[in-house]
């Protein structure tokens, strides 16, 4: 009898029981979810556990221009900077300068996969992330939201990494010809961790301790779309901090030590202007008009800078180089982008002038004052030009350009002052521990005969060229 009552019992649940399931979205949620897809805005369906979405994972359109732009980004280092560097570099050091930039390519990657990513977006505090994604756990293809609202949480995860790769390459256009291969790794790993990380961590992500535009709580409501403070700051005052502790190159003012190959610069120049749209469109994480924008402001600025550069040169010094030409367009670049998503096409322009004007005046004059061997200007163009961008970027912003700015825009040039005090003190601080450390432990140099003989054959046991 108890059998039969238990099996009329289960009978009843089960012809009674309610169907929780999700329903389908309506026809309206299913439209402005696409309105929302168009708009790069955040889905009409986010949320809605009572909805089951038919496009839940990263959309199509604004998907694509993220794996193009992170492309674009890792063509900058490889091979765009590699033969930027590489074509400024006497021909003994050309292999030393491309096995540089191949090494942090591949030890960055790998630490950030290991924790890398996680400590620059887990939730963390206001100056670290957290392990919550260690080894890329959580981090999936199909998953949106880590990023923005239609990218794929992997495709955040490798745009992200082309930045933290380039970071650190930069520093080695002023320490060229003169640093041993196994010092730079050393270096660079400590350095990504006391310095990239927290940066990366502390201006774009929604815990971030200056992240204006995502953390409602932040302490510096500060704001840099692609990386004027994370990548060019960091990178630019770390690299003038180690040259001078590194020391000069032997012969430094004593005999010519031009470049081998402006073919190679200029190859490499046009590289990275071309992968520049990666960096500072791809930040708008979707295409949409806002990277449409940075486009229209990194062309404007580059373009205006090269030219400004090359003219000053013309009138001070009776001929236009190719090198003043390069030098400006990579120097406009590295300005407009903090605020190529904030500015209008005609600031940008503005900030062009200025852009082939500062660096121009550091690389020219303000290094034989001071007389720092910055082998390849990478201060002059990235620390003076990265401070000047984050500077003007609170001059410039405009709400009509980006609508962030019209929440941010009171006090702002305040908060632009305030990140470049911190990025600077943080940036020098932590290199001049990391590299006595280095030092201390295996050395920065290699011998005086290997740095006369060039560094491709005694490290590298190959020559860049032969006959």
């Amino acid at each position: 009898m108890k059998k039969l009552l238990f099996l009329f019992a289960c009978l009843l649940l089960a012809f009674t029981a309610v169907d929780v399931r999700a329903a389908d979205p309506s026809v309206e949620e299913r439209l402005a979810d696409i309105e929302a897809y168009i708009n790069n805005g955040a889905r009409a369906t986010a949320g809605n556990t009572n909805v089951t979405t038919k496009i839940s994972g990263p959309g199509p359109g604004h998907n694509a221009w993220q794996m193009t732009s992170t492309a674009l980004v890792l063509f900058m280092t490889l091979p765009g900077l590699a033969l930027f560097y590489g074509g400024l570099v006497r021909k003994k050091n050309i292999l030393s300068v491309l096995a540089q930039c191949m090494g942090i390519a591949g030890l960055v990657t790998i630490l950030w996969w290991a924790c890398g990513y996680s400590l620059s977006f887990g939730a963390g505090n206001a100056f670290i992330g957290d392990l919550a994604y260690k080894f890329l756990d959580g981090v999936n293809p199909g998953a949106v939201g880590a990023g923005y609202h239609w990218i794929s949480d992997s495709m955040w995860a490798m745009f992200q990494l082309t930045f933290a790769i380039i970071t650190p390459a930069l520093i080695l256009g002023a320490i060229a010809e003169r640093m041993k291969f196994l010092a730079v790794l050393v270096f660079v790993g400590l350095w990504m961790f006391a310095v990239y990380f927290p940066f990366a961590h502390m201006v774009w992500s929604t815990t971030g301790f200056m992240c204006g535009p995502l953390n409602p709580g932040a302490t510096i409501k500060a704001i840099d779309f692609a990386g004027g403070t994370v990548v060019h700051m960091t990178s630019g005052w770390s690299a003038l901090v180690l040259c001078i502790i590194l020391g000069k190159r032997k012969g430094f003012g004593k005999e010519p030590m031009t470049p081998h190959s402006m073919t190679l610069c200029m190859v490499g120049t046009g590289m990275l202007w071309v992968g520049w749209y990666g960096f500072n469109a791809g930040s708008a994480l979707g295409a949409d008009a806002i990277a449409s924008n940075a486009f229209t402001t990194t062309t404007l600025a580059a373009a205006t800078a090269g030219f400004v550069w090359a003219v000053l040169e013309w009138i001070l010094r009776g001929k236009p180089s190719v090198l003043g030409f390069c030098s400006g367009i990579v120097a406009g670049l590295v300005v407009i982008t903090p605020g190529c998503g904030f500015v209008t096409a005609t600031s940008s322009v503005i900030i062009g002038v200025l852009a082939g004007l500062v660096p121009f005046l550091a690389c020219s004059y303000l290094k034989k004052m001071l007389g720092y061997d910055d082998a390849l200007d990478t201060f002059g163009v990235h620390g003076v030009g990265g401070t000047m961008g984050a500077i003007l970027t609170g001059v410039f912003a405009d709400e009509k350009a980006n609508s962030v700015v019209a929440g941010l825009k009171q006090g702002l040039l305040g908060a632009q002052l305030k990140a470049v005090v911190l990025t600077i003190v943080w940036s020098v601080v932590a290199t001049v521990v990391i590299a006595y450390i280095v030092k201390a432990v295996i050395g920065l140099r290699p011998s005086e005969e290997v740095e006369v003989s060039g560094l491709d054959l005694a490290e590298h046991g190959e020559e860049g060229y032969h006959g």
